[in-house]
């Protein structure tokens, strides 16, 4: 979707292009421990039928209050939950702590 906003301050047209939506995800690190917990989170979540903001709202109902964009951090490679979260993660996705956890 083009959105094209004016700034009447100066008048000049200012185009800009959202591309929040329908970009493809940035590729994940997986030779770290944070690309492998991302990569986990989102099989997971996955599997489990449940989209980011769903998630987001059961792992908030279990205990730790996150919000969509936390959600996002946590499986785009750019930040681990805190371990005090992982009882709300596993409970959100059904499974146990140790299984959230990345193999290797």
């Amino acid at each position: 979707m083009l959105v094209v906003r004016v700034n009447k301050a100066f008048g000049e047209r200012h185009e800009r292009h959202h591309r929040h939506m329908g970009r493809p995800p940035k590729p994940v690190d997986t030779s770290t421990f944070t690309g492998r917990f991302a990569v986990r989170l989102r099989e997971l979540r996955e599997n489990a039928g449940l989209t980011v903001e769903e998630f987001a709202v059961k792992v908030s109902e279990n205990g730790y209050p996150i919000n969509t964009r936390t959600a996002y951090n946590w499986e785009g490679d750019t930040k681990n939950p805190p371990i005090c979260a992982l009882p709300a993660i596993a409970t959100a996705l059904s499974v146990s702590v140790r299984t959230v956890l990345p193999k290797s």
